[in-house]
């Protein structure tokens, strides 16, 4: 789980089989209609009916399922796609459908709040069926901490928007963003990282604590208050890793 980590060094997989280098992208790209068909729904159950938020939702949808998929084609490297990976798309079209109600203006809700809780219940599934399954991959790997990005900015700007916090609730949606903006300018921040549980639970508590600010119940006081001790995880877990890239720059 990575919510707003940067990526983290993988074994490097077996060279692909290109006898069935696409036939795991085909499956991938036939599962995905299917999630279009998942994100309309959610999407038109968490915008009150609202065609044009749900098109936004469909459309950023579309966009991650082609980039997905151009990654897969280059890097993929087994002859089946593996439930692991569908698991993981279908936390991607949760994750878009969270996009309707944000851009029908719908105020904080428990439908957002539960869509999210089972996206966040499922992290973590994916990464426990790509080892028993043995399909463990660099593209997995960061398709899945790709969703839960996405996932930590859309409820950043879902809670902001819903007028429960005040901007400061960005600071749990961006980090990762503004990372990996830093390592284009300073190539030694985009080095691998080596895998530390520490980071992991911070991403847990990031996303958690983003779930938790979409309840309607949540006053005000108490969810800036958890925000701001989420926030001070972040900085200590990306100052720590900050920090041990610099010593190893080149």
């Amino acid at each position: 789980m990575s919510i707003a980590c940067p990526q983290i060094a993988q074994p490097v997989p077996p060279a692909p089989d290109p006898r069935g280098r696409f036939t795991p992208l085909w499956r991938f790209v036939a599962a995905a209609g299917l999630g279009a068909l998942g994100v309309v729904a959610l999407g038109l159950e968490l915008s009150a009916g609202d065609g044009l938020s749900v098109g936004a939702a469909l459309a950023v949808y579309g966009v991650a399922v082609l980039l997905a998929g151009r990654i897969m084609a280059r890097s993929y490297p087994y002859r089946v796609l593996g439930f692991c990976n569908l698991v993981t798309l279908m936390r991607l079209a949760m994750t878009t459908a969270l996009i309707a109600p944000l851009v029908a203006g719908s105020a904080a809700q428990w439908g957002v709040f539960i869509v999210a809780a089972v996206a966040l219940a499922l992290d973590g599934v994916d990464g426990w069926l790509a080892r028993r399954q043995h399909l463990v991959s660099q593209f997995g790997a960061r398709f899945d901490m790709e969703v839960d990005a996405g996932l930590g900015l859309v409820l950043a700007a879902n809670a902001l928007v819903g007028g429960s916090v005040g901007a400061v609730v960005l600071l749990l949606g961006l980090p990762r963003y503004v990372f990996v903006a830093a390592g284009r300018v300073m190539p030694w921040l985009a080095a691998p990282l080596p895998e530390r549980i520490g980071r992991k639970w911070v991403c847990v508590i990031q996303i958690a604590v983003l779930i938790a600010v979409q309840a309607p119940v949540i006053p005000a006081p108490l969810a800036e208050a958890v925000i701001a001790v989420a926030a001070l995880a972040l900085c200590w877990s990306f100052g720590r890793d900050i920090l041990w890239l610099w010593r190893r720059r080149a």
